[in-house]
């Protein structure tokens, strides 16, 4: 289990990281979201000890050593492969900084190619990849020594749908074997659909922690999906629907300042007659998401 309790870290007169604490355990995988400058890269910068902070992280129970970076992979935002190498020399290279030999690695590397559909050989050189097979190129030196911890930073940025389910299934084999997963995203629907937790920082201090349920359900049962022939006019006549989304014909989705006021509102469409849809839900992670940092502006 990876353990971050009570880090803190300063730059000059910015607090980018102010006690924050959480645990990542194995065959988990937890998503760390925030805005740009939130303390995401700082956070993973402090488990890999790139920088001095104050507190403590441990990796099975004790300070991370040299031994225990053989066990973790790390991709970085900012993508960086030796583009006069071919595609095996740096994979090799990089998984030789991991303790792997040549013998054990060599032998996998078409596999990886297949899988993650890159378009090349492993003799093509990484300058004549397109830069989205670069990126494939970058996941696979990150995760064909099969670490037991990932720490992935903006891994899903610049991939096309398909890559990036191809991303998804292979972070879902690592959870299955048992590894400890953290990454950052953008995408609240890639964070939705792979983490078991979440933690949300603002300006390095963390604001939600928990299960996506339990975050959903600390803002209450406030997004109501109906079908129905009113209006959306008539619909924002309802007590307590503070706004009227059209999402397609007939199908609507209300904002409602008062979770409780559903069964009125179920009441005042089917009359006692049968709806296609009524469906009361709290807000999406994206819409969580912006409320929490709207806070700032």
């Amino acid at each position: 289990m990876l353990s971050i309790q009570h880090i803190s870290k300063v730059f000059g007169p910015v607090k980018a990281l102010n006690d924050i604490s959480f645990d990542v355990p194995q065959g988990q995988i937890l998503g760390l979201i925030g805005q740009n400058g939130a303390g995401k890269s700082t956070t993973f910068h402090s488990i890999l000890n790139f920088i001095h902070y104050e507190g403590q992280i441990q990796w099975q129970g004790h300070a991370i050593t040299a031994t225990d970076f053989d066990q973790i992979g790390y991709l970085p935002e900012e993508r960086s492969l030796m583009t006069k190498l071919t595609i095996e020399q740096q994979i090799l290279y990089l998984a030789r900084l991991k303790g792997q030999s040549a013998k054990i690695i060599r032998p996998q590397i078409d596999d990886w190619l297949a899988r993650f559909a890159v378009k090349g050989t492993r003799r093509s050189k990484i300058k004549d990849l397109s830069k989205g097979n670069q990126q494939k190129v970058q996941l696979i030196c990150t995760l064909i020594h099969h670490p037991q911890l990932l720490i992935l930073d903006e891994p899903f940025s610049g991939l096309d749908p398909v890559n990036a389910d191809l991303l998804k299934q292979a972070i879902l084999t690592a959870k299955q074997a048992g590894a400890a997963i953290i990454f950052s995203s953008h995408d609240m629907e890639n964070v939705t659909a792979l983490c078991d937790q979440l933690v949300m920082l603002r300006k390095g201090n963390i604001v939600l922690h928990g299960t996506l349920e339990d975050v959903r359900n600390q803002f209450g049962k406030t997004e109501l999906y109906v079908t129905t022939d009113w209006t959306s006019e008539r619909l924002a006549t309802l007590p307590h629907v503070t706004q009227v989304t059209s999402r397609h014909a007939n199908h609507y989705l209300l904002h409602l300042d008062d979770a409780n006021a559903g069964p009125a509102i179920f009441d005042a469409l089917t009359q006692g007659h049968y709806i296609e849809e009524f469906s009361q839900q709290p807000p999406t992670l994206d819409e969580i998401f912006r409320l929490k940092v709207g806070e700032d502006q």
